[in-house]
């Protein structure tokens, strides 16, 4: 399965992801997004989110 994945060091916290797909991606504490629930919306709907990430800062994840 694949899995959206959120480098930390790379985001800026502008927030798009968790904008564009709330059931994968939220805001942390830190103000940096986060992974919440790998399957929390359909791929393409993860994929906009990902492309939108103004600092390629999301990438894609082989997860067991």
């Amino acid at each position: 399965m694949k899995c959206p994945k959120v480098d930390s060091e790379k985001c800026v916290g502008c927030g798009s992801c968790a904008a564009l797909c709330p059931g994968v991606f939220a805001m942390d504490d830190d103000g940096k997004s986060k992974v919440v629930k790998c399957d929390g919306a359909p791929e393409n709907e993860i994929q906009q989110a990902i492309d939108a990430c103004p600092v390629q800062a999301i990438t894609w994840e082989e997860k067991d």
